[in-house]
């Protein structure tokens, strides 16, 4: 039976699969670039953690605050084990 509803189908557009060289090579130009992008992002996540736990205290919400300080805690080691 027809309930008056329109079904549409998604139809995929298909793009030519890129070889094997031509992938790893755009890896690995963009190895130097995103070294330190990682870096600065990184240390915006642990600055952002910090302050959600810190938020988190000042309502009084100690287990959620712990939990946000050891996400800060893993961008800090993160930041350092890069240099």
């Amino acid at each position: 039976m027809h309930n008056g509803r329109k079904t549409t189908m998604n139809v995929r557009s298909t793009r030519p699969a890129a070889s094997f060289a031509a992938r790893s090579n755009w890896w690995k130009s963009g190895a130097v670039r995103s070294k330190s992008r990682y870096s600065q992002n990184a240390q915006r996540n642990y600055q952002r953690y910090l302050a959600l736990a810190h938020a988190e205290a000042l309502i009084g919400d100690m287990v959620g605050a712990e939990n946000y300080y050891q996400h800060a805690e893993h961008y800090i080691r993160s930041m350092t084990s890069d240099s």
